[in-house]
Parts: structure tokens; sequence; C-alpha cells
């Protein structure tokens, strides 16, 4: 931290920063005067947040216990936000180990108090193996002897979310739809900004000092997941949606069918429908005893709706799911060119003078695609995310957080912003199914009286597959990449 804190301030560890609700939870907390301590495997990832700054950000992982022994140290409370939403068959055993080595690191460092935000269930039921791995979390946690909190959430509404994303994306394009049971089971929907309310309360020491137990968060609404639906549809100003219930359509196949019709993933979206299996309503609402609600009362769905839909519209997403590393993506850097030696990679250079200003074309390029797409052969791109999305990718329509600004480490499209120099550099690397590595990189130089626009596609093959996709695409490559860059300088040009 830029400053030492004081005797009073909260000293904070928030795990799980890069994810939908700790990104959002981070800032929030430094406002209220704490003193915040970032947990994070890949510390690059929240370089360019503007929050930064304001927080001592520690590389470290859940699964290392002698990281996560030094974060804790000089902690009064830690807010535990991580839970693997990915298809690794052994996710619970990891949740399970990161449970039990981040209640020994606590207890060692003498934390007060932890805060788990887990997920609503009914008690009894044959839960999900998501939901199941969430509640014995929740027990590991409150089994140590750090006084901890529970709070159990159902579905959370606010732009960005995936949950909304769903709905949203589900209701937008679907006049009639083939809808599975669960769509008739009940569900306490809660707005971000409520969810943020009760953890935010609990990092005050004094608020339910010595507490531990589950607390049910939710809602004042409770609704069928199919009228959750409806509703949305009718905020949106769209006609209302025929639903047909079915008996059969498993949890997979309405995952294979969420994968293609939205952007959220196969990977992600099983074990959000899993979830929906049983009803989430809350069923105590003791949380009052400890922490009043919101001065205005909290955010019935209608208008959490509109709240998230007026995010979107007006590009102001805080933070989205897909900012979440995508399960099964390459994780290898681009290496340095003098590294390729021996080594069999593709690439497609490609260069262009442009009489706009640096500074313009750098908006062009920090600005690509998403809404303003890829200023090449856009029924190709199309096509290509098609057939990423019915390979289980994550396809073309994660679109972008912001409309004109990146920061280093989140999604656009198919791809990851792996490196962001404004206003000379942005590399992303891609995450669409292929067989191999592939990169692509961008740079703006001062040239004369206005600029250049350096484009380079970088492929590294894996295997006799690997160089037969690469041969395979190349004849698209002279249309597209040539585009692209020719494409990005006019638009520059015109708009200086």
């Amino acid at each position: 931290m830029a400053d030492t804190p004081s005797a009073q301030t909260t000293r904070c560890l928030v795990t799980g920063a890069t994810g939908y609700i700790g990104g959002r939870l981070a800032p929030r907390l430094i406002e209220q005067g704490n003193a915040v301590r970032v947990l994070a495997r890949t510390p690059g990832k929240l370089r360019d947040v503007p929050w930064a700054r304001d927080a001592e950000i520690v590389q470290g992982d859940l699964t290392d216990i002698h990281s996560l022994e030094e974060a804790c140290q000089g902690i009064d409370v830690i807010y535990y936000l991580v839970h693997s939403m990915g298809g690794d068959k052994r996710f619970a055993d990891t949740e399970r180990q990161s449970a039990l080595n981040l209640v020994h690191a606590a207890e060692a460092a003498g934390v007060q108090r932890i805060i788990y935000l887990g997920g609503l269930h009914p008690s009894g039921n044959d839960l999900s193996p998501h939901l199941r791995s969430r509640a014995e979390v929740g027990d590991i946690l409150l089994g140590s002897t750090v006084p901890t909190i529970v709070l159990q959430a159902g579905v959370v509404i606010g732009s960005g979310s995936a949950s909304f994303e769903m709905i949203r994306h589900l209701t937008d394009r679907l006049p009639v739809m083939v809808t599975p049971k669960w769509v008739k089971n009940r569900i306490q929907p809660i707005a971000v900004r409520d969810a943020l309310h009760y953890l935010l309360a609990l990092a005050d020491l004094r608020t339910a000092a010595g507490e531990n137990r589950t607390f049910d968060i939710g809602g004042p609404d409770v609704m069928q997941y199919g009228e959750m639906m409806q509703t949305y549809g009718e905020i949106a100003g769209l006609p209302r949606r025929r639903m047909i219930v079915v008996p059969v359509l498993t949890p997979r196949l309405a995952g294979h069918w969420i994968n293609l019709v939205t952007p959220v993933p196969k990977a992600l979206a099983m074990p959000l429908i899993e979830s929906l299996q049983c009803e989430a309503i809350a069923h105590e609402s003791d949380i009052k005893e400890f922490v009043p609600p919101p001065a205005e009362g909290l955010t019935p769905y209608r208008r959490a709706v509109q709240l998230a839909l007026q995010r979107i519209d007006d590009g102001d997403v805080e933070t989205r799911w897909s900012n979440a590393s995508v399960p099964d993506a390459p994780a290898d850097k681009l290496p340095s060119d003098p590294d390729w030696s021996g080594e069999t990679v593709y690439t497609d250079i490609r260069r262009q003078e442009c009489a706009a200003p640096p500074e313009k074309l750098w908006e062009v390029v920090e600005g690509i695609g998403g809404e303003n797409g890829w200023y090449s052969f856009p029924l190709a791109w199309s096509i290509r995310g098609w057939m990423d999305r019915l390979a289980g990718g994550v396809g073309l329509r994660r679109g972008r957080r912001d409309a004109r600004h990146l920061y280093k480490g989140e999604a656009l499209d198919w791809w990851r912003v792996e490196e962001i120099e404004p206003p000379r550099l942005l590399r992303l690397r891609a995450e669409m199914k292929v067989p191999g590595g592939a990169w692509l990189e961008m740079r703006v130089h001062p040239s004369g009286s206005g600029s250049q626009l350096d484009q380079r596609a970088v492929f590294f093959p894996k295997g006799l597959v690997g160089r037969l996709y690469w041969y395979s695409i190349l004849p698209f490559h002279g249309v597209i990449f040539s585009g692209m860059v020719k494409n990005m300088t006019r638009t520059a040009e015109r708009s200086s």
C-alpha cells in the first residue's frame, strides 16, 4: 500500500480479485478506507485495473501453502471468492485442498475472520457436483478456529455476470424456446450491488464479531427461472417468448445448446445449469440482524435488470465473467524471437503506412473486436466463430468489457489480451480451439507526419495436425490479414 495503515484500518486479503465479484469488491474495500492485499496467480492480470496502485498485489496460489502463509501475514479479514467453474473432473479435490490450505495459513497468521461467498441450496437435496463442492468448502472454513461467515447467494444479476448473460442472450435470440423443466423452479436472484453491500459490511470487525455460521442472502423477489427470462424480455422491449417445457433435456444437452446460443462456454454453462436443478431461495433472513439492508432497500429484479442493461449500453461494465481464465486455454506466452530457432513457427507479417497520427491509429487498434469487429471479411470471422462454438470453444460472442479501453489479461472475443502497452503494442493470445498456439500482435509507430501499423500473426503448430491446419487456412490470410491493416489505417485516417 502507498500509505501505512492506521491501527483502526481493517487489513483485508481478497482472493479471486480477477473474477467477477472480487474485481468489484477490492476497489470498494479500498474506498471504505481498508488496507487491501490481493492474491493472484498472475499479478500481471491486475496491472491495468484502475485500483491497482492502491492495493498490494502479491503472487500466490491457493494450492501453494507457502504463498498463502506469506499472504495471510498481518491480515484481519480474508475474502474467499474463488471457486472453479471449469470442466476438470478433479476440481472438487482441488477446491477441498485449497480450502484446507487457507484454513492452515489463516490459523497460523491469527486472522480474525474469513468471509466466503457460497451458493444457495436446499438442505437434504442431491446437489450438483459444483454446488456440493461449494457447500463442502463452506463447511471446511466453518470448521476452522477462525470465525467464519458464509454468505449463500443464488443467481447474481449484474452487467457482465455469467448468470445474467445467459438469461440475456437466450431471451434475445430465441422467440420460441424448448426448455427443461427446471425453468419452473423458484429462484431468488440478488443484484450484484446488494451482494457487494453485504460483503463490504462484513469487513467491519465490529459487525457480527465472533459469528461462525451461514447466512442466506437474496433479493426481494422469488420467481420461476422462466419468469425471470420473460421479465427480462419485457424490460428489453422484446415480444413475449414462448417456452415449450420438455422433461428429457438433460443438463449436458442444455449445456451444449447454451454453448451455441450464448457467449457462455459449455465448461461454465454446465455448472450453472446443474445448479438450477434445485430451487435456490433463502430459507432464513438472519443477516438483517447483523447487516441492515441498503438505505434504499434491496434491489428488485426488474430494477437489477434495468441497471445491468444501462451499464451495458453505456459501455461501463466493471467486471465480466469472461475475464477469468477459460479452462484448457493455452497458457504459454509468446516466446521471444531468438527462441524460435529450431522450432516450427508460421508467421504472417503485414505493414501499412497511415496518414493519421499515432494516437488516432492506436484508438482504432485498442478498439478492435466486439461491436467494432475485426475490419476484414466479417463472414469468415463469423463462420470461424461458429466452428469454434461447435467444437466447445469460446467463439466470438464474448465481446469486450469496454468499447474503448483494454486491460492486460481480459477477454476479447476469442482472444485474451496477453500484453498491452499504450499507445504502441497490443498482443492477443487465441483461446479458440486450434491445434497449437496462436497470437496476433499489432504495433503502432510514428512514421513521417503520420504513423505505421505493423501486424504479425504467429502460429506454433502442434504435430502434423497443426501444420495441416495452418496450410488449410493459408488462402484466407491474404484476404483477412491484408484487409485488416488496410481497413484499420483507413478508419484512423477518416477519424483524424
